[in-house]
């Protein structure tokens, strides 16, 4: 493996049940992507892979463990600084988009600039020329097609040039011509660019177009245990 900019080690998360109990969602003991590797994890409701996500992402707070991007631990960081480290090594693409509505396509770019580096306008004109929105950048989401839209948050999500893009069911909304494309696009932007990409998906079809696939369940021993039990 390249020069990891991903390490988890000893990752857990759990989540307060309704009768006061503690459900144990993430127990992963081991997980590493390499600079520049493209990988998909395989993983059913209920297997944790959006909250695996959104611990990387430093959207949520692990119970304990380590997540080590680009040499910092996201686990001994304030919120304030994970979201700064978010902002500068990292990019996500949401399934449901997240786009502002009362912004235009080269605005929401924009905006994911502001905790990075700074807005820059002409890369952000870059690349949504890039994905194919040259004409649609002065439109609003809800004028521009699902496919649209996703490429608008491919463009966002590579706005701070980040080390790693994370991808939770980033073809979910779409039909399939548009999942493929989109699909393709995030996966050539990112070479382009070097970044890393972590994928989340319970789609064959999207599966099948990775080299490397892992199972969610594999990593994630608190998937192993709920899945005994059921």
């Amino acid at each position: 493996m390249a020069t990891p900019v991903l390490t988890v080690r000893e990752l857990r998360k759990s989540f307060a049940t309704p009768d006061g109990e503690r459900l144990s969602v993430i127990d992963v003991p081991s997980f590493a992507l390499g600079a520049g590797e493209h990988l998909a994890l395989r993983g059913t409701s209920g297997s944790g892979k959006t909250t695996f996500l959104n611990l990387i992402a430093g959207i949520l707070q692990a119970d304990g463990g380590q997540i080590m991007l680009c040499g910092q631990n996201l686990c001994a960081l304030s919120e304030a600084d994970r979201d700064r480290a978010r902002a500068n090594s990292l990019g996500y693409v949401f399934q449901t988009f997240n786009l502002l509505q009362g912004f235009t396509a080269l605005e929401n770019v924009v905006l994911g600039m502001m905790f990075g580096p700074g807005a820059d306008y002409d890369y952000a004109a870059h690349l949504l020329e890039r994905v194919g929105l040259k004409d649609r950048m002065d439109y609003r989401p809800r004028q521009l097609s699902v496919g649209q839209q996703q490429r608008v948050a491919v463009a966002r999500a590579l706005a701070n040039r980040p080390e790693l893009v994370l991808a939770d069911e980033p073809t979910g909304n779409l039909d399939q011509r548009n999942a493929r494309e989109a699909l393709a696009l995030v996966r050539e932007v990112c070479r382009e660019s070097g970044a890393a990409l972590l994928l989340v998906s319970h789609d064959q079809d999207v599966l099948s177009q990775f080299e490397t696939v892992r199972e969610m369940a594999e990593i994630n021993q608190a998937s192993q245990v709920r899945t005994q039990k059921t």
